[in-house]
């Protein structure tokens, strides 16, 4: 029996080791939740450490645990404008797609492993899902940035996933042991997990940003802690009542996340470092679980289901899923071969030794390599794949220095990093030259490593990183000045009116915004206004109405020039429908021509 002096001590042996597989990792390429897990299986009774573990329901409850801050964590990181972009058909490879993957595998499982039917596809169901945070470290390890769309799609995909695959898992157990009956209790069961995981999530989500915003702690440490408390209340509270307590613990991070409670980045860091503690913990824990003899003599038939789950299962789900969303084809096949395995098949392949099911240890041993072989295989080869599809994009380099708003009260203000890429339309201007709503500041310039306190005079270079300091309300214009030319650009907000200084130049207008407003372009906005309205028509609350936008007279200094000026943009006029007389005349002029 080990003493908790024990128990302690190889905690903190497992974790030094699994900071130093990550960076292992970093240098070689290597997936770091591999070496995460072998780093368990040297640990364990057949390696070096020697260290007696079988209890799979301890490991169980540490894997639920700890996939349950894991996906906190990642809702707390994903913006809604990702949902709202890949729902669609995230949402049909979380389903359909888990759904297809379980059901190929399954089938070559049972007749490769020469099990019944029922056993195989709990099997497939076990390994259906994908592991983004898998995924994504990877990426990052390899120094690549995918398409927006593709990472949106990934990151959705994988956040809500494994309710179904954990779903299909515990739905095949029951029917194996008997303990159910196949038809509408399954499908009861099915809508009763989402149904309850989604109302309870967003409830919890926005029950919780209301606490965080209302309810002063008086600590800043207790904001992270109240975060994790709400985490904790949504996954315990869905699987209360039968729902999907990852699919709750995700859509309130997500909420919570997007809502920008007080001391939000304090709570980013603190679950960052709680969603590594869990992965390391997590990954060795199950790497403790396994026996490198049984994984040899089952590595034959493993691979062999490994072989089917990545070339034929996940690709023919990818494609059936995706079919209506016209992806190209090169797009699908990066997301064909980024079917990454991950914590939760290990953790799912404990259920089945639980639960007593026949021929379990089989199914464990199976699944842990499957997963080695998916890592190993796709995640050493995921940044190769992405560059010889020609899908990475120009990334955003860390800033070497960071800023923020440390405040135990709700403050109108956000503090962002820009990267000043290539492209960016700020590159080359002296900072008084950005054109930059009232109230936004400028509040500091790194450049290799070296921090700048800018001025006016101060230009802007590539590979800068800008720090703005601003009010949420003129992001999207701030957006526009540090956005890459060529990009598809996001419509300005039409309801607001943004602050302009009225010295700000024509020039500048045009060129940051791409707007349309005067010949003349070393006009300032005061003579563009007076010229325009006249000296008499200079008051406040005057306006001109230019293509896009409405300028403006907010303030007149006692000299009579415009000192701000309020810019609203107009919404485009809406296109006249053609009338059938019109359109006839139309046909009748084509024939004629032909």
């Amino acid at each position: 029996m080990l003493t908790i002096e024990t128990i302690i001590l190889i905690t903190g042996i497992l974790l030094l080791l699994g900071i130093a597989s990550n960076k292992f990792s970093t240098r070689m390429g290597i997936p770091v939740l591999f070496l995460f897990l072998v780093v368990g299986m040297l640990a364990g009774s057949e390696g070096l450490g020697g260290i007696e573990f079988e209890n799979y329901a301890l490991a169980n409850a540490i894997g639920t645990v700890a996939l349950s801050l894991i996906l906190f964590d990642g809702g707390l990181r994903t913006p809604a404008r990702s949902i709202v972009a890949a729902l669609k058909p995230a949402g049909t490879l979380a389903t359909v797609g888990v759904i297809l993957t379980a059901l190929i595998t399954g089938l070559a499982a049972s007749w490769i492993l020469k099990i019944p039917l029922l056993e195989g596809l709990l099997l497939g169901s076990i390994v259906g899902s994908t592991d983004a945070s898998a995924v994504f470290s990877v990426l990052r390890t390899g120094g690549v940035n995918i398409r927006q769309r593709l990472a949106d799609t990934l990151e959705v995909e994988s956040g809500s996933n494994d309710p179904m695959a954990i779903f299909l898992t515990v739905s095949l157990i029951q029917l194996i042991t008997n303990a159910v009956e196949p038809g509408w209790g399954l499908l009861v069961m099915f809508f009763t997990q989402l149904s309850v995981g989604a109302v309870v999530g967003l409830a919890v989500g926005y029950g919780g940003v209301w606490i965080l915003k209302n309810v002063h702690l008086g600590a800043a440490g207790l904001y992270p802690v109240m975060a994790t408390a709400l985490a904790l209340f949504s996954f315990g509270m869905a699987a209360l009542f039968g729902g999907s307590g990852f699919l709750a613990v995700y859509l309130t991070g997500i909420v919570i996340g997007n809502r920008r409670p007080i001391f939000h980045r304090g709570i980013l860091l603190f679950h960052d470092a709680a969603a590594w503690i869990s992965q390391i913990l997590m990954f060795m824990t199950l790497g403790l679980l396994s026996f490198p003899s049984r994984l040899l003599e089952s590595a034959g038939s493993a691979l062999a289901i490994a072989f089917v789950l990545i070339l034929v299962a996940r690709p023919i789900a990818v494609c059936i899923s995706l079919a209506p969303f016209r992806f190209l084809p090169r797009e699908l096949l990066f997301l064909s071969w980024v079917g990454l395995k991950g914590a939760v098949p290990i953790t799912l392949a404990t259920f089945p030794m639980l639960a007593a099911v026949p021929d379990a240890s089989t199914m464990f041993d199976t699944v842990f390599f499957v997963v080695l072989v998916s890592a190993l295989i796709q995640g050493w080869t995921l940044p190769t794949m992405a560059r010889s599809l020609k899908l990475d994009v120009e990334g955003k380099l860390p800033p070497p220095v960071t800023l923020e708003i440390s405040s135990l009260q709700n403050v109108d203000g956000d503090i962002v990093d820009y990267y000043a890429g290539q492209d960016c339309r700020a590159v080359g201007r002296m900072v008084k030259d950005l054109a930059l709503p009232d109230g936004v500041v400028v509040a500091l310039i790194v450049r290799d490593n070296q921090i700048i306190p800018p001025q006016g005079r101060h230009s802007i270079h590539c590979g800068d990183h800008v720090i703005v300091v601003m009010r949420p309300a003129v992001r999207a214009m701030v957006d526009r000045v540090f956005s890459r030319r060529g990009d598809e650009e996001k419509a300005l907000p039409q309801a607001l009116e943004f602050p302009l200084r009225g010295s700000i130049r024509v020039r500048d207008m045009q060129q940051l915004y791409d707007l349309t407003l005067d010949k003349n372009l070393d006009r300032t906005l005061d003579e563009l206004l007076r010229d325009r309205l006249g000296k008499s028509g200079i008051v406040a609350g005057a306006s001109v109405t230019f293509d896009q936008i409405t300028l403006r007279v907010r303030e007149i200094n006692s000299d009579g020039h415009v000192d701000y000026v309020g810019m609203m943009i107009v919404s485009p006029p809406e296109p006249v429908p053609e009338t059938s007389e019109a359109k006839k005349k139309e046909t009748e002029k084509d024939v004629e021509s032909k």
